[in-house]
């Protein structure tokens, strides 16, 4: 009898090389930010509804859970963003060399943290003022 073997390859046959997890994380951060955007129609409908509903998002937001959640969302922007300008360049049949592949997995790296970063700075400098 000859072993199953999956129709097509997958996380089981393959190792997970950089490209593997960056792919993946992209995809993941994509469903962090559509968390997010529900997260942002709720705020927007609390800022509608007036004084307690927006008083009672705004508790649970300033709160420690409230705040790792924003800054998940910030860090998850700012990957998808940078991984999908890299899609968009092997899109365009540029990058494809191992050596090429790896510095733009660098590049996206480098920069989805440090804008990441800087995003937390700003954004607690802002709330550090109005605290």
């Amino acid at each position: 009898m000859q072993k199953q073997r999956p129709l097509s390859p997958h996380l089981q046959v393959y190792r997970p090389m950089y490209t593997t997890v960056l792919s993946i994380l992209h995809r993941l951060s994509g469903l962090a930010l559509t968390a997010a955007f529900f997260v942002l129609s709720g705020w927007l409908w609390a800022v509608a509804g007036g004084g307690a509903r927006y008083r009672f998002l705004h508790d649970v937001l300033s709160s420690t859970v409230g705040i790792v959640v924003m800054g998940g969302a910030i860090a998850a922007f700012w990957y998808h963003l940078c991984t999908g300008i890299r899609h968009l360049v092997f899109d365009a049949g540029i990058g494809f060399e191992k050596s090429e592949a790896r510095r733009s997995a660098r590049i996206v790296v480098v920069a989805f943290v440090v804008l990441t970063v800087a995003s937390w700075i700003a954004l607690a400098s802002i709330v550090g003022r109005h605290a």
